[in-house]
């Protein structure tokens, strides 16, 4: 029974032991639950403060983050503004490096231009000095040309009337010994007469016939005689009078050329070209020349007051000049026409040699250019303004009218 007792004791016990073990896990128990919840709460607690201390982190890292972010756009801001302003201020330099640049170009092309200017003005003025030395010196040298032309007219005026009073004198001469012979021969045949009332006649009558023949003889052999010489002489006269004016003409010639190239007159420089050619091959035939034996200078023209003799070849020589100065100075008009220039004959070179056509000595040649200008001027009227007053054109050729002939030369025979 003890033992049961005992058993029931020990079972008690233990039971007790138990649940005193029991009561004291379960306290132990309920202190580590209480442990652990407060653990849990403080873990909570912690892991909120954790939280709350991430979050805080957090939001400080945010906060830094942002505020980073803000600084790194206000100084990307600041950067591009720095660089805006940089680009602005480089721009500006740049603009205000091209407009002083262009400031200088314009100022330099100012210059230039003003060199430019001032260069072709003292080009002016230089050719404007030599345009007037030029015309100065043409001026000069058509003055001189026309002084020496003078002279040389007046000369072979006096020459040609000295000429004329020698042969005047010879002529009235020779008429004074014709009329001498004349009178002799009639006071032989009064006397032939008287004979034959003495009963002589036959005799006188026979003698009567050589006197006469001896005269008709002498009259004959003394003006042939008379031409030949004259001829010779006048001949070399003629000769050196149309080389003088050749030579001087040349130079001339020259002259014109160029003013005329300057000038742009083209129709007028062809003219005087070809008028050129003419008077070379006239020069030629006129070397070459030589008058006709027993020419007898028995027609006769008046001019200025005097009365002029010269030969059938003269004559046809004078009339020809005439015609050659119209048919030139139709050419001549046409050419200033075409050219677009003033009326003036007088400018013409044609005008101003007027030697055109003479290739031989039966005139002179002061004579020929007389009358070669008078159908020259005439001739220019026509062909300036392109009509036919004084003249005619026929199968190529230019001719002045015979009516104006008859105007300008009347010669005759005498």
């Amino acid at each position: 029974m003890q033992s049961k007792y005992f058993k029931k004791t020990a079972l008690s016990l233990m039971a007790g032991g138990l649940l005193v073990f029991g009561a004291a896990d379960v306290a132990n128990a309920q202190r580590n639950r209480d442990r652990r919840d407060e653990q849990r709460q403080e873990n909570k607690q912690d892991q909120s403060q954790d939280q709350n201390r991430g979050w805080q982190n957090q939001q400080r890292d945010d906060q830094r983050r942002n505020e980073q972010r803000q600084q790194e756009e206000a100084r990307r801001q600041q950067d591009q503004q720095r660089q805006q302003q940089e680009e602005a201020r480089r721009q500006q330099d740049q603009q205000r490096r091209q407009q002083q640049d262009e400031q200088r170009r314009q100022q330099d092309q100012w210059r230039q231009q003003q060199e430019q200017q001032r260069r072709q003005d003292e080009a002016r003025r230089q050719n404007q000095q030599r345009d007037e030395e030029n015309r100065r010196k043409q001026d000069e040298a058509r003055r001189q040309q026309e002084e020496w032309q003078r002279r040389q007219r007046d000369d072979q005026r006096n020459r040609d009337w000295q000429n004329q009073q020698r042969d005047n004198q010879r002529r009235a001469e020779e008429q004074r010994r014709i009329d001498e012979m004349r009178r002799r021969q009639e006071q032989d045949r009064n006397n032939g007469d008287r004979d034959r009332n003495n009963g002589n006649w036959d005799r006188r009558n026979n003698n009567d016939s050589t006197p006469r023949r001896g005269i008709d003889d002498m009259r004959n052999r003394q003006y042939q005689q008379y031409n030949r010489e004259q001829q010779e002489k006048m001949q070399r006269e003629r000769w050196n009078n149309y080389q003088n004016q050749w030579r001087n003409q040349q130079r001339w010639e020259e002259q014109r050329r160029r003013e005329l190239e300057r000038q742009r007159r083209m129709y007028q420089l062809r003219y005087q070209q070809r008028y050129l050619e003419q008077l070379r091959r006239d020069q030629e035939r006129l070397r070459q020349a030589r008058y006709y034996d027993n020419m007898i200078y028995n027609y006769r023209y008046y001019r200025g007051g005097n009365y002029y003799y010269t030969s059938q070849y003269g004559a046809q020589m004078l009339r020809d000049a005439v015609n050659n100065g119209y048919a030139e100075g139709f050419r001549a008009g046409q050419a200033d026409r075409e050219d677009g220039w003033d009326y003036d004959y007088q400018a013409s070179f044609g005008y101003e040699d007027a030697s055109y056509g003479y290739d031989s000595y039966y005139v002179g040649l002061d004579e020929y250019q007389y009358y070669f200008r008078e159908g020259f001027r005439r001739g220019y009227e026509d062909g300036y303004y392109s009509r036919y007053r004084y003249g005619s054109y026929n199968n190529g050729r230019y001719s002045i009218l015979g009516s104006i002939i008859g105007e300008i030369l009347d010669v005759v025979l005498f």
